[in-house]
């Protein structure tokens, strides 16, 4: 037997893949990430599943459960919300496990970058305006390296994807002007994306920060920045008539 690690998704129950479904159905103990994870997902385990919320864990914890699983030859599945890779704390998790030498595998989710782009519509990567996306999070009561601070992020004009940052707004707007990134560039702050309280709040550098106030927004939301937003691109050459590939040629 194995421990899994399936990404979620960002909260709607039909956004976890297939193969995150059938792991959940088949899971003989589950401990999911209660705080952030749509508690829908564990309907599709089967009955006499174990369920932990691991919001009321700590890591040595969520180990031992981890370990008295696999002593009794069951199938563990640990459910993080959206993609594990992303904030997920599970590289300790994982490294334990390769301490232990017990077999485990992820399975990949969506996160909730993605999912907001596709409420805003829009396309992160456009021609003309970037083509890079800065995942990244201001410092809090965890740090971040000097080097990945907002304000030397900012100097590459890209679209950047903030997170766990809306509770200090103010600050992050400070640090993306300071950085070099216009007043009136465009801001989208997606709360809850995917979830039936789902709110997209726009406006740009100079007036997000009070606008979510308004809303009183502090924590479930990602703040995503740049000229994808409105800017004016050019057309992709992907599809253009008179540009050549190995799948098509010139008419």
């Amino acid at each position: 037997m194995k421990v899994y690690f399936i990404g979620a998704g960002p909260g709607d129950p039909e956004l976890l893949t297939i193969k995150g479904k059938k792991i959940i159905e088949k899971a003989d103990i589950i401990i999911y990430a209660g705080s952030l994870v749509n508690h829908k997902i564990t309907d599709w385990a089967k009955d006499g599943t174990e369920i932990y919320n691991s919001a009321y864990l700590n890591l040595e914890e969520i180990k031992e459960i981890m370990q008295k699983g696999i002593n009794e030859d069951k199938i563990v599945a640990r459910i993080h919300t959206g993609d594990p890779s992303i904030y997920g704390a599970i590289q300790e998790q994982m490294d334990w496990l390769d301490e232990k030498t017990i077999d485990y595998e992820l399975v990949p989710g969506v996160s909730s970058l993605f999912a907001s782009a596709a409420v805003l519509k829009r396309e992160l990567t456009l021609p003309g305006i970037t083509q890079t996306v800065i995942l990244t999070r201001k410092e809090g009561r965890t740090s971040v390296p000097d080097e990945e601070s907002l304000t030397k992020l900012a100097k590459h004009q890209t679209t950047m994807a903030i997170f766990l940052s809306i509770s200090m707004i103010e600050q992050v707007v400070e640090e993306l002007i300071q950085g070099g990134y216009q007043n009136k560039t465009p801001v989208a702050v997606v709360y809850k994306v995917s979830w039936p309280e789902e709110k997209i709040i726009y406006g740009d550098l100079s007036n997000i920060a009070s606008r979510v106030k308004e809303c009183n927004i502090d924590k479930t939301a990602l703040i995503m920045v740049g000229d994808f937003i409105n800017g004016k691109y050019e057309n992709s050459r992907l599809y253009d008539k008179n540009f050549s590939h190995g799948y098509r040629h010139k008419v």
